[in-house]
């Protein structure tokens, strides 16, 4: 192949063809115009030349020959034809070759480094196309980047970059003051940030702490009965929060330290207090409800109970007639007075609290005392003068249990009730302090009410959690809408005991099962609401429902005694739930069952118990039905038509509205009354 620059016949050449372009003297002397330049992308770094090499004397006397040998590439005899060569060691060869020239800068035989040639670019003028092989399918696109201009087409000499100032160097003193003041100010802002998270986190801890230690120091016993028959419409006291809350006198331990007499005075345990707290589903109101210590009652079979160390023993006490209230307690424990409340009220218990003398005075010296009005001094003719004079003043911890034990004064006449009034005003008046910011946002007092509550109490089914709740829920109730009854009696049977006025007890009660309004009560106005859709007719027909969900009322209209108590037997071996049982108001001569609108299916249940009794709707008696016994009834009562058997409800008649008649001397306390009258 020949030399495409040389007229010269061709010889023999072992260099590549892009090589002898570079070895031509007439492409050189043609090149030799150009200014060098390095590449415009980074410098190469600078690289030590190695040590030069002198060449061996053979080699060097190859190289000094002007004639080509026969073996000779070309190149030595187109230097010998085209001008002077010079001897060119190994080290001036490594030199040219990366850029470090030690000659004069227009040595015309210096080697040129060429920079890298695209092919994608037409080469340099000079050298030919180079054929490449067929590439392969070039892979995906990529996004379009900009193609730098290729350095053989720069004609400009080689230029350095020039380091530029960073920042602004005309910033004054006090600019620079500005801006190191808004970094210390954001970094202070960090470390706010910082810090409020780290108190929330630790807040958060030690509330939830604090929740677990007080929750370890209730001391739990057995007393609730939640299954008990005696429940009445337990379905519609869902979400309403009952509970037993019983105030001991026994006289062991530290309570017979703080006065209240000692084992000899009165061994066991009685219940002083006895007070029913509900709190219906919608949190509306608070009713508390007290009863008397020495309220006549009927004892069922009850377990022993042993006070001193809070358990139940394996003896069984038989069911008794005209046992006192408090007596119960000290014979059967928390279980025997939850049954005897429980039946007498029908409101499902679901908690129950008792505590002794001096948890009650310990939570009262914990909140700084409590403020309260008396219209006269308090002598009691076994505790001596409680209250020296009248008016308000501030009760230390052992002045308030006193005050709420005194019933033998004189000027009160009747001991229990108006021992219970003081209790009820008294308790008024803690429930306004210990609600009062005083004590709230004072965590010292409220840390040592709580944990006082929490060391001298035996619960069921209470926490810290659950009464954090309950108080969370109540914040929106006003004290005017917490009121307080006392159960009504009648006199005294021989033995002192309380007589209760049971239908006014059993009115009182349905009132708060159905959230009727109650004397006294002074419960926010409800908002005014959308007037309700008028009610739909009655069906035709209806299915036989379980008899189990029928809470029945029996009344006898028939003047026979006893009829009612003996129908009440029959009915609750079919299965029906018996609600309570009484004379009706008059006499009747045929039996009609009685039922308020959306209760049609239960009505007609009992009906089928009673052939040719006569269904009635009438208003006020709630989930409850009731069937009056007439003259024309035959005696026997039938078992109930099967489940979903359909039912004729032809001929209900309308009745008169059924009135809960609350008696008018009930006595009662309002927790927002703070007058002295």
């Amino acid at each position: 192949m020949g030399d495409d620059h040389s007229s010269d016949s061709p010889t023999p050449e072992s260099r590549a063809p892009w090589e002898r372009p570079l070895a031509d003297p007439s492409y050189r002397e043609a090149q030799s115009g150009r200014p060098r330049r390095l590449p415009p992308r980074q410098p190469p770094p600078e690289r030590t030349a190695p040590p030069e090499r002198t060449a061996p004397p053979e080699r060097r006397a190859q190289v000094e020959r002007t004639e080509p040998s026969r073996h000779d590439s070309g190149r030595i005899g187109r230097r010998a034809a085209g001008g002077p060569t010079e001897a060119l060691s190994v080290a001036d060869l490594v030199k040219k070759v990366s850029g470090e020239e030690p000659g004069e800068p227009d040595d015309p035989d210096k080697t040129e480094i060429i920079d890298p040639i695209d092919e994608r670019q037409p080469p340099p003028p000079g050298i030919p196309p180079r054929e490449t092989p067929a590439a392969p399918p070039p892979p995906e696109p990529e996004p379009p980047q900009s193609t730098p201009e290729p350095e053989w087409v720069a004609d400009s000499a080689e230029t350095t970059a020039v380091p530029q100032v960073v920042g602004n160097p005309g910033t004054t003193r006090l600019a620079l003051n500005k801006t190191r003041k808004r970094k210390r100010l954001r970094a202070a802002g960090r470390a706010v940030v910082a810090l409020v998270a780290v108190v929330a986190l630790a807040g958060t801890g030690i509330v939830w702490g604090y929740l677990r230690s007080t929750e370890g120091k209730f001391d739990q016993i057995a007393a609730l009965d939640t299954e008990s028959t005696d429940i009445v419409d337990a379905v519609g006291q869902t979400g309403d929060e009952t509970y037993l809350i019983v105030g001991s006198d026994t006289r062991a331990g530290a309570s017979g330290e703080v006065g209240a007499g000692t084992i000899d005075d009165a061994e066991g345990s009685r219940a002083d207090t006895v007070m029913l707290v509900n709190i219906p589903a919608d949190r509306s109101r608070v009713v508390a409800v007290s009863f008397p210590r020495d309220l006549d009652v009927e004892r069922p079979v009850c377990e022993g109970w042993d006070n001193a160390s809070g358990t139940y023993t394996e003896e069984t006490f038989p069911a008794a007639d005209g046992d006192k209230l408090n007596a119960t307690y000290a014979l059967g424990g928390p279980k025997c007075l939850v049954k005897v409340i429980q039946k007498m009220s029908g409101l499902k218990i679901g908690h129950f609290v008792g505590m002794d003398f001096a948890g009650f005075e310990s939570m009262v010296n914990e909140i700084g005392g409590v403020k309260v009005c008396t219209t006269q001094p308090l002598e009691d003719g076994v505790l001596g003068t409680v209250l020296p004079q009248a008016g308000t003043q501030m009760l230390d911890g052992k002045t308030a249990l006193n005050f709420v034990r005194a019933r033998h004064v004189e000027a009160e006449g009747n001991g229990d009730y108006g021992r219970i009034n003081r209790q009820q005003r008294f308790l008024s008046a803690l429930l306004r302090g210990a609600l009062s910011s005083q004590v709230l946002l004072n965590p010292g007092k409220l840390n040592g009410f709580i944990n006082a509550f929490t060391r001298d109490t035996f619960v069921e089914n209470i926490d810290t959690k659950s009464l954090v709740t309950l108080g969370r829920s109540l914040q929106n109730v006003d004290a005017g809408a917490v009121t307080f009854l006392t159960v009504p009696t009648a006199g005294t049977t021989e033995w002192g005991n309380e007589i209760p006025r049971t239908d006014d007890i059993k009115a009182i009660f349905r009132a708060i099962i159905d959230d009727e309004a109650l004397p006294g009560e002074k419960r926010a106005e409800p908002l005014p609401s959308a007037p309700e859709p008028q009610a739909a007719p009655a069906p035709l027909s209806v299915q036989a429902v379980d008899p189990s969900s029928v809470t029945v009322q029996v009344s006898n209209a028939s003047g026979e005694s006893g009829l009612a108590a003996t129908v009440a037997d029959s009915l609750a071996a079919e299965g029906f739930q018996i609600y309570n049982v009484g004379n009706y108001t008059g006499t009747s001569g045929e039996t009609v069952v009685r039922f308020s609108p959306g209760h049609e299916a239960e009505a007609a249940t009992l009906a089928s118990s009673f052939p040719g009794a006569v269904l009635e709707s009438t208003t006020g008696l709630g989930t409850v039905v009731e069937v009056a016994l007439g003259s024309n009834f035959s005696g026997t009562v039938q078992t109930p038509s099967p489940i979903d058997t359909p039912l004729s409800m032809s001929g209900v008649r309308e009745g008169q509205p059924e009135d809960v008649e609350i008696p008018a001397d009930l006595a009662v306390v309002n927790a927002g009354d703070t007058s002295c009258e």
